[in-house]
């Protein structure tokens, strides 16, 4: 019952119910006239900006298109060196285990797209304006452009007397640009047509799934290389190959196809398992059967109810193949190690066999359900003894493989987390389990990664290019992003001893630049090894950035676990929660989700980053397109053309991201009540 003495406004306000905010009213577009006058010349101050933004644009697109499509350009540079921007010098004739590993990462994308399969839609109405101001954009191009420079019989520019460059008229040029015209006609004529086919209701409610779009375009893209001569260009045996009127090359289109149909058909499995999960929990459901579910998709209106044994158990496995994935892909699959055998029998098995076993045993005794502190104890003993080893490598006390080191830390570490598994036989046995495979990915890991590889290139790194930008970046933002959960959770904490050195870890590591960093963890930091200790340069890079990028993650989420209230604390400890059962069940789901814009922008900032590895010496996607390709005897000079291609590709694989990070924070209702 309300209270009469209230108003009236506070009575209604305290009657309405508690929950998600209406949706807006359902308003009807306005006519293009009427938009355009009251978005862009509401008033003479707003007018006078738009007129000056378009003039700006259209400058710039101009300057673009004009550097683009200029006869002093040598796209052939580009187009020959593609596979050496990608992989460096990776051999021809093992060039197989590049498509092997593209075709795995192609396989976890289908199986991951298929089995969140909510990817949501896009309007009507919006696919029309992207393909009207496609089409005028088109057109607008073709119709700013200079008019081409004429050339002669054979091929060189002609120029007057005064020595300047000769072009056709515009008439010439606007006729000679008779595809572009095409394309802009078609492109408009399109959205006209779904524009004048459907009603302004229809445009705004029905949507074409983005999975039609993400799976669409690629594949246009693919088929295109089956029907347009975009030209064949190449080095082959040292021999530079330019046959502008063919199709490219069949070892280029059949491995592109397939992996195009891998993507198709595994994003078709993953879509039918995920249905087959819902149908027979809905199955069981209508039985009268209890069944556990979770909900997907926290915000979102109408979110199906998925099972979670099925789904969620899928969705784990998938979620540690993509974990795993780089490491195999590169250490396996891309360096082909030439693994000793004898040492394996020898030395790693037996070794990977005594941690396991004596581990496993270690790990049952403490999580019995009457260890209390005296297991608590012995996980510290454990701990201490950890360090010593390494403190003993460090000084060179004696011998031991470093695989028995990270043996005994995981072992520790391992040991500390036991209390959360103790009493329930089914919990220990999980732990246990978890250990003994730990333990077979370190020392198959190890063992791999010791093997020398088979693949002959001419420098050290048997990769370069996009591939070790790409490699960089992902494990520097998988190694960086726990390492800065731990630093914030430290900072925040009650503890002084890991609150002070928290901050003086990431106050100092935010004070230096992150090419100071790199510099010293290349050049710096192998003259403090130990003899007989050598450090790669691709692991000092990945070292650095890691630690670098760990700072700057750590302020990121100690954002989000200020913005928890204190009763969240208080609820926990009242219902009897575990510091470390309300930090990962409370504390940190919530306070990741509100840092998800700050973590998105430092994994973009991240990624590109990975530019710097040039000044470092290694071969990058930047340092392939500034200093190697211009300096070969064919392409001596041209560096403009490869720099703003691979300013494309970072552009499009931050917008990539980006995007993502939009329909994240929309799945998960961030920024919603």
């Amino acid at each position: 019952m309300t209270d009469p003495m209230l108003p009236a406004a506070s009575t209604a306000l305290a009657a309405e119910p508690v929950g998600p905010a209406a949706s807006p009213p359902d308003r009807p577009s306005l006519p293009p006239g009427r938009w355009i006058r009251e978005n862009l010349f509401p008033n003479a101050r707003n007018s006078i900006l738009t007129i000056f933004a378009i003039l700006v644009a259209l400058f710039a697109y101009r300057g673009l298109l004009n550097f683009m499509f200029s006869e002093e350009r040598s796209w052939i540079a580009v187009r020959t060196n593609l596979r050496l921007m990608f992989t460096q010098a990776y051999p021809e004739h093992q060039y197989v285990r590049v498509w092997v590993t593209v075709g795995l990462v192609m396989v976890l994308a289908g199986l991951s797209a298929g089995i969140w399969a909510r990817w949501g839609g896009v309007t009507l109405k919006r696919l029309m304006g992207w393909l009207m101001s496609g089409g005028g954009l088109v057109a607008v191009g073709v119709l700013i452009r200079e008019p081409s420079v004429l050339t002669d019989a054979a091929g060189e520019t002609v120029r007057d007397d005064a020595g300047e460059l000769v072009r056709e008229s515009f008439a010439a040029a606007m006729a000679d640009r008779w595809v572009w015209w095409a394309a802009a006609l078609v492109l408009f004529a399109l959205g006209l047509a779904l524009w004048l086919r459907f009603d302004d209701l229809a445009r705004r409610t029905k949507e074409i799934p983005v999975a039609w779009l993400v799976f669409g375009l690629p594949g246009l893209l693919v088929a295109s290389a089956w029907v347009i001569r975009y030209g064949h260009y190449a080095f082959a045996d040292g021999e530079f190959i330019a046959e502008p009127g063919q199709l490219v090359a069949m070892s280029t289109r059949v491995p592109w196809t397939v992996m195009w149909l891998l993507l198709i058909g595994c994003y078709g499995i993953g879509r039918v398992a995920r249905n087959r999960a819902i149908a027979s929990a809905q199955a069981t459901a209508d039985a009268g059967d209890d069944v556990e579910v979770v909900e997907e998709g926290a915000g979102g209106e109408g979110a199906p109810e998925l099972p979670r044994d099925a789904l969620t158990k899928t969705r784990a496995i998938v979620n540690l193949a993509w974990v795993l994935s780089p490491f195999f892909l590169y250490w396996v699959v891309m360096r082909d190690p030439e693994i000793d055998y004898a040492h394996v029998f020898s030395t790693m098995l037996p070794m990977g066999l005594a941690f396991g076993v004596a581990g496993s045993a270690v790990l049952w005794w403490l999580t019995r359900s009457d260890a209390g502190e005296v297991g608590r104890l012995a996980a510290i003993g454990l701990l201490l003894l950890a360090a010593f080893h390494w403190v003993a490598a460090f000084f060179g006390w004696y011998s031991m493989l470093q695989v028995a080191r990270i043996g005994f830390l995981l072992l520790a570490v391992a040991g500390l987390l036991a209390p959360n598994f103790a009493g329930v036989a089914a919990q220990r046995r999980r732990l246990v389990g978890g250990w003994l495979f730990v333990v077979l990915l370190v020392f198959y890991g190890a063992t791999v990664i010791n093997s020398p590889s088979t693949i002959e290139t001419p420098t050290d790194m048997f990769i370069g290019g996009f591939s070790v930008t790409l490699l960089v970046s992902v494990l520097t933002i998988m190694l960086s992003f726990p390492i800065g959960v731990l630093l914030a959770l430290a900072r925040t904490s009650r503890q002084p001893i890991f609150r002070v050195l928290s901050t003086v870890y990431i106050e100092v590591i935010r004070g230096v630049p992150l090419i100071t960093l790199l510099l010293f963890f290349s050049g710096v930091l192998p003259l403090f090894l130990p003899d007989g200790m050598e450090i790669a340069e691709l692991a000092a890079a990945i070292l650095g950035y890691t630690l670098f990028s760990a700072a700057y993650l750590a302020e990121n989420v100690r954002g989000g676990l200020q913005s928890i209230r204190r009763g969240q604390y208080e609820a926990a400890d009242a219902v009897g929660l575990t510091t470390t059962q309300r930090t990962g069940f409370i504390v940190l789901p919530q306070s990741l989700r509100v840092s998800i814009p700050p973590l998105v922008g430092q994994v973009i900032a991240t990624f590109k980053e990975t530019s710097l590895l040039a000044i470092i010496g290694l071969f990058d996607f930047l340092r392939m397109a500034n200093s190697v390709v211009p300096n070969q005897s064919q392409f001596l000079g041209v560096r403009r053309e490869g720099l703003l291609f691979i300013s494309v590709v970072y552009w499009v694989v931050a917008f990539a991201m980006s995007k993502y990070s939009q329909r994240l924070e929309q799945r998960v209702g961030l920024g919603q009540r």
